[in-house]
């Protein structure tokens, strides 16, 4: 991790084409502004995780969830090919 020192007005390039300016420093917290192409992601961590917490929650899937719903909609899983189904027709390992 780079550690920095900057002031208000001063900028830190990442390669070509993203530079982060300071814009204001107020107490324990420092405003930023970011310049970068529309194709890269600009997030906060905090939101991130909490959407990504929320998702999960939502999601919530219990282990027996598939099987479940799979016999509530009458889908049989494919059976298992037989050892020989793993062997080309021809092959010596036959």
């Amino acid at each position: 991790m780079l550690v920095l020192t900057r002031k208000p007005g001063e900028r830190i390039l990442i390669g070509d084409n993203i530079v982060v300016t300071i814009l204001d420093s107020r107490g324990d917290g420092v405003r930023i502004g970011i310049d970068a192409p529309r194709g890269i992601a600009i997030q906060r961590e905090e939101v991130l995780k909490a959407v990504t917490d929320a998702n999960l929650a939502a999601a919530g899937a219990r282990p027996d969830d598939a099987e479940r719903i799979k016999a509530a909609l009458g889908i049989v899983p494919p059976t298992a090919p037989g050892p020989d189904a793993a062997t080309p027709p021809g092959d010596p390992a036959r």
